[in-house]
């Protein structure tokens, strides 16, 4: 992306994550309280995650499983994972539970659009092409998520996402902005297949 594109891409992040925490307030503070009804336990869930250039930081997410479980053990592969809160499945469903993200991108940590966080023990493991994924801030969506989610095996979901960091432009995040707008009113599998 060229010096212009990735001022432009800042200023879309800092001006639509303000706008979605802003707009959202009452959401957030909803479901604030239906998590707190649901289970004991925080209403947000903290994670370490590997950002640009392999930087750490810590991913927010509104808390979908029960506060007695490991929360570093394997995904939820389905809504009958019974670590999962009733408020949780359907936060996760709807991916209301990443809303507190768009405090990452304000701060920085992450973009409106890029390659999706992961672990900073999945991103030790990245082949050399993998770690082009790491040449920009992770995203609260991305390429790979418009173009399948979880149906897609992992492999190719970070292709896909090396693939968006050589093509990355703010005309191709707009496209990936409105085609993630649009999947908000279908249903599709969320659950990641590893």
């Amino acid at each position: 992306m060229t010096a212009a594109g990735r001022v432009i891409k800042r200023a879309m992040d800092v001006a639509g994550s303000a706008a979605v925490l802003a707009l959202g307030s009452p959401v957030v503070a909803v479901i604030a309280v239906l998590i707190k009804r649901d289970s004991p336990g925080p209403v947000l869930f903290r994670q370490e995650r590997a950002g640009r250039g392999m930087k750490p930081f810590q991913m927010i997410k509104f808390r979908t499983m029960r506060a007695d479980v490991d929360p570093f053990g394997v995904s939820p592969a389905g809504t009958e994972d019974p670590r999962l809160t009733g408020i949780g499945r359907r936060l996760r469903e709807t991916s209301l539970d990443e809303l507190p993200q768009f405090w990452n991108v304000l701060r920085g940590d992450m973009s409106l659009v890029g390659p999706r966080p992961l672990y900073m023990s999945q991103a030790r493991e990245f082949t050399e092409r993998q770690r082009r994924r790491l040449e920009v801030r992770p995203g609260v969506t991305g390429l790979a998520q418009v173009q399948g989610r979880g149906e897609l095996p992992h492999e190719e979901k970070l292709e896909i996402d090396v693939q968006y960091v050589e093509k990355a432009s703010p005309a191709l995040d707009m496209k990936i902005l409105w085609r993630t707008f649009l999947s908000l009113f279908t249903r599709k599998d969320i659950y990641q297949k590893w």
